[in-house]
């Protein structure tokens, strides 16, 4: 029979996650009908490995948030597309694609979730435990399962006013004039990973004179992606936005792993 105290500390750690997923709640502004996907989504494959010995891997899977991860990662996009199209009706769909990417690009879901502080409220595994709060890909991360717990648990609506409540300052303030600079972005993210410089090429353009659109491809050691955009200079914009958010993507680690021993 397992001794009295063991159950004591079960129930206090149960009572310190609880009040600790409560907190969260406030700061994001849901309450969860199901506060077990809250608590999925500020668990981190390292905790749940270290935490889950021998358990199959599909059980670790439930556990943890990258899953989440990739519900909340949609959702974000489409809320970000939804308010842009909604509060800037006469903008092109070039001019939109760039405000979005610079919205919901990883280095700004990061800063968001660091501002708001959900990186304190992670579980963690020892190998992460020290600096993986700061980390800005797991900060990005845990932001998107969030979002992706509140979709879960009450649906697009309710994800809709959280994203757009925690977002609503920088979807005030963008303009695709004072958008990243995409093009500067990707070469140093190339520069830090030892590539040679991102080449860009016209492919075509159509339409009329007057409505003329161009279609771009950018090309790196690893890959090619592509844009459009009523300029040349829009469309190469483009063409590196979604460049960084295929490299970004990359980054993440893949879902098969082996078990932390």
């Amino acid at each position: 029979m397992l001794p009295a105290f063991f159950f004591v500390l079960i129930f206090l750690k149960l009572a310190t996650m609880s009040v600790a997923l409560g907190k969260l709640e406030a700061i994001i502004g849901h309450k969860f009908k199901n506060l077990k996907l809250l608590e999925r989504a500020v668990t981190h494959r390292s905790w749940a490995y270290e935490n889950l010995p021998g358990e199959p891997d599909e059980n670790v899977r439930e556990a943890e948030n990258e899953s989440m991860e990739f519900i909340g990662d949609s959702v974000i996009g489409l809320v970000i597309a939804e308010q842009l199209f909604i509060r800037n009706p006469k903008l092109s769909e070039g001019d939109l694609t760039l405000m979005k990417h610079n919205l919901v690009s990883g280095s700004a879901l990061a800063t968001l979730s660091e501002a708001i502080g959900i990186g304190e409220f992670l579980r963690l595994g020892g190998s992460e435990v020290k600096s993986g709060r700061r980390k800005q890909s797991l900060l990005t991360n845990a932001f998107e399962a969030v979002v992706g717990a509140v979709f879960l648990d009450s649906g697009y609506v309710a994800a809709r006013v959280v994203v757009t409540r925690l977002m609503e300052e920088r979807l005030q303030s963008v303009t695709p004039e004072a958008s990243v600079d995409f093009k500067s972005r990707l070469q140093t993210e190339l520069q830090a990973q030892k590539q040679k410089t991102a080449s860009y090429q016209l492919l075509k353009t159509d339409g009329p004179p007057h409505s003329r659109i161009f279609f771009v491809e950018v090309t790196w050691e690893n890959g090619k992606a592509r844009g459009q955009g009523n300029s040349i200079k829009a469309a190469e914009m483009m063409a590196a936005a979604e460049a960084l958010k295929m490299i970004e993507q990359n980054e993440k680690p893949t879902a098969k792993r082996a078990k932390q021993k």
